[in-house]
């Protein structure tokens, strides 16, 4: 190992790069962005189709079955699942998480646009919203104003618009939550059977008028001149002019049959800011910015905006996720502040020289990873810091190994140069094998499959990138600045240094000679504890990812189904009161007809329907009090008769349905009807469950037209004609476009002229064309009848589904809870053809545990695979692979103490504390094979190697614990079960394996 050697007698060179690699580091943190969580993106698209008018069966068999089929066809689909409600679909594709998300992107686009001609004409929208984090709004903010009308907000709003989307950072803005603007022709009927003009006349005179043909380019003498068609609305006075028909030598035109004025659409958003009248306005950022920036450049924007705001309008800037970013890191970087703290603690019997040299290699080996990092694509998250604190306990392994060695060469009587190259060359081999080993149970993390694996991604990756800048740090930069400042301590080291030996020699040693005498009780022991800890975990439990915990959380309303907007915002402003008298909340805003815009990664609201509405909800801060605070809200809200008004935190992890989902699969929707109400009365008869959600409980009750078809044809009028009359005069149509001298572009919509939302009467006013032209009123060939059909229809990979969904009580574990209802469900004859599985997150966990049981696997192997090439025997590769049961002891014992279930964080942590294990034990049997090859007897070189090495294995593993106690000790669900399992895995080990490992070599004492 000349590498210590070269760093020490060329240190020019050594401080050179060096001094470079920590600028590169400072350029790259302040370079690097920021964010809440990581983003990537992600192969799902959700296509929404809205269809006015149409009843789910209706929407089923015309729209989403020819585009489920077309999107079956295509490369790489996982799986397809669609939600069919009144008026509306949402088909969610989603592919495997390797595929490139933009090519599918564009694939599922291309069918869609060829699909397109095949569906109804009437198909008043097709859409595909695709699900990456980069598009969650970083900030929402709202005009407010009791008075000012909604054309004067609109117009603020699209100008504030137009100014964020051009600040730099800014991916795009949009404005929500007021109705659009249209032309509104309200046709007179008595007037058009005057004068036999039939309604569909009115659209097709409209409609050819709304043509812009160019007439191409002519040329008068040395001058080529474009020819501008004729068509285009330019104004309202262009459309009342438009001519209709003639009569008698009489010109018709369109305001001799028609009101027609501006006006709006019937407004399907309503929306309030604290309870104000208010349209939103939201802003997502380009992936590679740091939020922090974009937001202040947002907010400058704001400030210059506001100047010019009427009177009566008033800009909230409600939700800004820049403060959930920086409370997050911060608090994270108290905690890594406090573990460098620890970690100092920790090194104090190395002596003060000893451990300022360690403590170099911190940021040195901070700032390479966080340029590797930066150059790699990543981001600085919650997630990449919990892996630089991990990593914190454990990049100063290294040193502290090659530091320790170097104070012992030194009071041998080695020159301070001798000893830097001498101790950094013996110890150099073990060091590379313990840092690989570390590095090949996180790099299985790397490569975990799904969702899942892509979100924990990053925080592997800066652990992997720390241990091995440490790695170079410790065989290059500690040597040579232990051959300059070490020097050695007199009687044998520092007074710390010798009460700790001291403390090892009184403790340890002992324990370490009786086990030797009796290996087989010592085993035996350890094994009993393995097997008790594995016993153990059914008493843990499992989970997914946690609650977020962030400072926000969602109401979500459902009025029965068919219920009037009106109605839903009725229950919403409950919400709002109930809200309104607690101190804790900060602002809400309130979405009548419609889902929240998007705010979190996981969370995508695409319903727009008049029985939903949705509170996004900004409390003080997120502390202990929150969940009482959430609980008692729930229990207010459930005493509300009209409507489901549910409390929902954010959660971490892939999106998921309900944490407690199950799925019928079958064709027939009254055999799945029976089946989901038994299933649903199981799953709200078990204790935890709250929110039980049968999406077919109720039918729904809508009007059908029964046609005398016998006496239509007799006088010439078709079903389609009656089809397309009555929808143009109960929703109205869109006939064209009126084009405005700013560009603004708006519908010309043709109804029937009725003052508020159509009633039972206005049937009475439509007639429709025969085919000789006269005028037939509906009433004569058709009445409206009752007609039951069902509220929601589910689709999963194209087969119809019932899924019937619960949520979890406080105090309840996701994984207790679903047992408890799979028990109750164990006796449900299903049908056949009909089979019943089990969703929400027992599916997602079966999917993501699955890849860390394979990441342990290949982890494992591939350790022993170094060990293997390390010691050259078997024998050597079981001692020291022995460790790795012993780590799980600690680990399981150290979640039942804390109340942390077994999530899939904490399997990481088990993951990582693998190499941890493998690190320190390969320290002693390389140290034990030396001696023996020194020809000392075996039982003397077991005691001594065990007692010289548990020196820097302890203060390794004191820097690790001290490192990830801050972490520990945080209180987030989401990792501090990692960081207490590494630490009681740490403690285990390093109490039983300093014990079972010379135990073992002693039993199998391989060859050097």
């Amino acid at each position: 190992m000349k590498l210590a050697e070269l760093s020490v007698s060329r240190w020019q060179f050594t401080v050179v790069i060096f001094v470079m690699l920590a600028a590169v580091g400072l350029s790259s943190w302040a370079a690097i962005p920021r964010g809440e969580d990581p983003t990537f993106p992600i192969p799902v698209y959700s296509v929404v189709a809205i269809y006015p008018g149409a009843t789910p069966a209706d929407i089923e068999q015309l729209v989403v079955d020819p585009i489920e089929e077309q999107l079956g066809e295509l490369d790489d689909i996982k799986e397809i699942r669609t939600k069919i409600e009144n008026e509306f679909a949402m088909i969610i594709a989603e592919f495997e998480t390797h595929v490139d998300a933009e090519r599918k992107k564009d694939a599922v686009l291309r069918e869609l646009n060829a699909l397109r001609p095949s569906l109804p004409r009437e198909l008043y929208s097709l859409d595909v919203f695709d699900g990456g984090a980069e598009n969650v709004n970083i900030v929402q903010l709202a005009l407010v104003s009791p008075s000012a009308p909604y054309h004067v907000l609109q117009e603020l709003a699209e100008t504030l618009e137009d100014r964020i989307e051009a600040t730099p950072g800014v991916k795009g803005a949009e404005t929500w939550g007021y109705p659009q603007r249209e032309v509104r022709v309200a046709l007179d009927i008595a007037r058009l059977a005057q004068y036999g003009i039939a309604v569909t006349r009115i659209m097709q005179a409209i409609g050819s008028e709304d043509v812009n043909i160019p007439g191409g380019a002519i040329e008068i003498g040395d001058r080529r001149l474009n020819l501008k068609g004729s068509g285009n609305y330019t104004d309202i006075e262009d459309i009342r002019n438009t001519v209709v028909g003639g009569a008698g030598g009489e010109i018709i035109r369109l305001r001799d049959v028609a009101e027609v004025n501006w006006a709006y659409a019937d407004q399907t958003h309503v929306a309030r800011y604290n309870g104000q009248r208010a349209i939103f306005l939201t802003a997502t950022q380009k992936g590679s910015e740091n939020i922090a920036k974009v937001r202040d450049g947002i907010y400058r924007e704001l400030d210059a905006f506001e100047q010019r705001l009427p009177p009566n309008v008033k800009l909230e800037r409600g939700f800004d996720q820049a403060k959930n970013v920086s409370h997050r890191l911060n608090r994270l970087g108290e905690d890594f502040v406090i573990a460098i703290g620890l970690v100092l603690l920790t090194l104090i019997p190395l002596g003060f020289r000893a451990s300022a040299v360690v403590m170099i290699s911190i940021p040195l080996s901070l700032a390479m990873a966080i340029a590797a990092l930066y150059f790699t694509g990543y981001s600085i998250n919650q997630l990449s810091i919990v892996g630089f604190v991990i990593a914190l306990g454990l990049l100063v392994d290294d040193s502290i190994v090659v530091v320790e060695n170097i104070s012992r060469y030194l009071r041998e009587g080695y020159t301070r140069r001798e000893a830097a190259v001498q101790a950094t060359r013996q110890i150099a081999v073990a060091v590379v094998g313990a840092t690989a080993t570390l590095i090949f149970a996180f790099v299985p993390l790397i490569f975990l499959p799904g969702l899942s694996g892509r979100y924990i991604r990053v925080m592997p990756m800066a652990v992997v990138f720390t241990v091995l800048a440490s790695l170079f740090v410790s065989l290059t930069i500690i040597p040579f600045l232990g051959s300059i400042f070490m020097k050695p301590e007199p009687h044998g080291g520092s007074r710390a240094y010798r009460a700790f030996v001291g403390a090892i020699h009184k403790t340890y040693a002992p324990l370490l000679h009786r086990s030797l005498v009796h290996p087989k009780q010592t085993l035996a022991l350890a094994g009993g504890l393995f097997i008790l800890s594995l016993l153990l975990v059914p008493v843990v439990g499992f989970s997914l990812f946690p609650k977020a915990g962030t400072p926000q959380f969602l109401i979500d309303i459902r009025a029965p189904e068919g219920a009037a907007i009106a109605e839903t915002d009725q229950a919403a402003r409950f919400a709002e009161t109930a809200l309104a008298k607690r101190p804790e909340v900060k602002s809400y805003f309130t979405n009548v007809g419609r889902m929240n815009p998007q705010v979190y990664y996981n969370v995508f609201g695409r319903d727009e329907k008049s029985n939903v509405g949705q509170l996004f909800v900004l409390i003080e801060e997120y502390d202990k009090k929150t969940p009482a605070l959430l609980d008692s809200l729930r229990a207010q809200f459930a005493a509300y008769p009209g409507a489901r008004i549910e409390v929902r935190e954010f959660e971490n992890g892939p999106p998921i349905d309900a944490p407690i989902a199950m799925r019928i699969a079958g064709e027939n929707l009254d055999t799945l009807r029976a089946l989901a109400a038994r299933v649903e009365l199981a799953m709200a008869g078990t204790p935890g469950t709250q929110y039980v959600d049968n999406p077919l409980r109720l039918h729904r009750t809508d009007l059908q037209l029964a046609i005398d078809r016998q006496k239509a044809g007799m006088l010439g009028v078709s079903t389609a004609e009656v089809d397309r009359t009555v929808r143009l005069g109960i929703a109205g149509m869109r006939a064209g476009h009126v084009r405005e001298a700013d560009g603004d572009e708006y519908d010309i919509a043709v109804r029937l002229p009725h003052q508020d939302a159509p009633t039972l009467a206005s049937l009475n006013n439509i007639y429709l064309a025969s085919v000789t032209g006269a005028q037939v009123p509906l009433r004569q060939i058709a009445e409206p009848r009752f007609a039951a059909s069902p509220t929601t229809i589910e689709h999963y990979n194209e087969e119809r589904v019932a899924i019937v969904k619960s949520w979890v009580r406080s105090g309840y574990t996701t994984d207790r809870v679903t047992k408890d209802v799979l028990a109750k469900l164990e006796s449900l004859p299903m049908p056949e053809g009909y089979r019943l599985t089990a969703a929400g997150e027992i599916e997602s966990r079966q999917e993501s545990f699955g890849g860390i049981g394979t990441a342990i696997i290949v982890a494992v192997f591939a350790i022993l695979a170094i060990l293997v090439l390390e010691f050259k025997t078997f024998k050597s590769m079981l001692i020291v692979a022995s460790v790795i049961p012993l780590g799980v002891v600690g680990g399981i014992f150290a979640l039942l103490a804390t109340g942390y279930t077994l999530s899939f964080t904490a399997m990481i942590g088990f993951v990582a504390l693998i190499g941890i294990e493998i690190k320190t034990s390969i320290l002693l049997v390389d140290f034990t094979n030396q001696l023996r090859q020194q020809d000392v007897p075996l039982d003397e070189a077991i005691e001594r190697a065990g007692e010289v090495r548990f020196v820097p294995i302890l203060l390794t593993t004191m820097t690790a614990i001290g490192g990830l106690l801050p972490l520990a000790l945080q209180g987030s669900h989401l990792y501090s079960p990692l960081a207490w399992v590494i630490i009681g895995g740490l403690v285990s080990s390093t109490v039983l394996a300093r014990l079972v490992t010379p135990v073992m070599y002693k039993l199998l004492a391989p060859a050097v």
